[in-house]
């Protein structure tokens, strides 16, 4: 099993190869799409991105844990935490370790075509 891991440099980077952007712009999406999840997961909303999956806020209650040392009761307060639940398309890709395609299993949509297709009469 890999171990690597990717910084968000690294993904700009290969989201800039796969895009034919620039680094520096493709950077910017990424930093804009991550800026976008944190402001709506801190207001409270759920992000779904189809066959990849879903973050959500959760609220932990309070509860009374054991300090593993000692034994002794400690209060925990509640608190929020954010929870992923992957998707069935990213679940599939994981386990078979195939990649291929793009994440959602969606079709990749075509480049926008110059001068419009329609014939005169």
């Amino acid at each position: 099993m890999a171990s690597e891991r990717l910084a968000k440099s690294d993904i700009a980077q290969k989201v800039a190869e796969r895009t034919n952007l620039p680094k520096a712009q493709a950077s910017r999406v990424v930093d804009a799409m991550l800026d976008v999840m944190q402001e709506e997961l801190a207001r409270g909303a759920e992000i779904r991105i189809t066959g990849f999956g879903s973050w959500r806020v959760v609220e932990t209650k309070a509860r009374t844990g054991r300090n593993p040392r000692t034994g002794q009761p400690l209060p925990i307060a509640a608190s929020k935490r954010v929870s992923f639940s992957p998707g069935a398309r990213l679940t599939e890709v994981v386990r078979s370790g195939r990649v291929g395609g793009n994440a959602t299993g969606q079709a990749e949509s075509a480049p926008a075509r110059r001068g419009g297709s329609r014939t005169r009469k």
